[in-house]
């Protein structure tokens, strides 16, 4: 078949099925079973039997929500490749500003810093610290174990200090150091269930997603976790929902212990993450 013709098929075919980005996704999976870069795909003139063949077995699985990124076993991240598949949340690019202002604040102290990457699941912010600011000391905890055999792949010979455990209690060792922790903790609430996208809902892990009622269990717990490890005037930044723009950072606000509470957008101009820093 000719491959004009069979992108053209698929991006219909993916449409059909309710997929958000239906050509950029026909286009990746294309590119992954011919295994060229996705700009040699205008070059590439017909597809032989076999090709076609996984070409369509993957335009199964993406048509009934199966993640793009599970089909093709990695995801882009900043400047790192991540393996991911299923049994780990995959990352989303909206999750790079956060890891960019991460970076930009451990790498502003003239020093190594210290950072904590709380619910690390894939490893995806703990990989781009330690790429883009060698010289921090990076350390990354999970709790749940098929998340963290991900994470192991992913952090393996960087030099990241990787554990098994929770967020609530993790990194007593580090109590008082850490110059900049970092967390996307789970913050959907619970009766949101039915409007979550059928590719996260069906296939990340429900611990990354849901966090009790209101979605701020996990960043109540972070606010304390943080306050603990943080040095004073230390800096702390989490993800959170586009409907907990003001929620969130109020967990932090209403303590009285943070300094410097604010809330940042992403690139589509939607409450995305906050960032405060621990009162000396």
């Amino acid at each position: 078949m000719r491959a004009r013709v069979a992108r053209r098929d698929a991006a219909a075919r993916l449409r059909e099925a309710g997929v958000a980005s239906p050509e950029r996704d026909a286009d990746l999976l294309l590119a992954h079973v011919l295994g060229v870069p996705l700009g040699r795909l205008p070059l590439v003139d017909d597809l032989d039997g076999e090709a076609q063949e996984q070409y369509d077995a993957l335009l199964a699985r993406r048509a009934v929500r199966e993640p793009l990124q599970h089909l093709t076993g990695s995801a882009a991240f900043r400047h790192v490749e991540l393996a991911v598949g299923p049994g780990v949340f995959v990352p989303r690019p909206e999750t790079e500003l956060l890891a960019g202002w991460a970076i930009e604040r451990a790498g502003a102290l003239g020093r190594p810093a210290v950072v904590v990457d709380l619910c690390t699941g894939s490893g995806a912010i703990a990989r781009a610290v330690a790429d883009e600011v060698p010289d921090a000391e990076v350390h990354a905890v999970e709790l749940d174990e098929g998340a963290l055999a991900w994470a192991e792949r992913n952090l393996s010979g960087t030099g990241v200090d990787l554990r098994h455990g929770d967020l609530a209690t993790a990194f007593d060792d580090l109590c008082g150091t850490v110059d900049v922790v970092v967390c996307n903790p789970p913050y959907i609430p619970l009766e949101a269930w039915e409007s979550v996208a059928a590719e996260a809902r069906d296939h990340d892990p429900h611990l990354a997603l849901f966090s009790g009622q209101d979605g701020l269990d996990a960043i109540r717990v972070l606010e304390q976790r943080a306050a603990l490890l943080l040095r004073p005037g230390g800096v702390v930044g989490a993800e959170h929902a586009d409907v907990q723009g003001e929620s969130a950072p109020g967990v932090f606000a209403s303590t009285g212990r943070w300094l410097d509470v604010a809330d940042h957008r992403d690139l589509a101009g939607r409450p995305r993450y906050l960032t405060a820093r621990l009162a000396r």
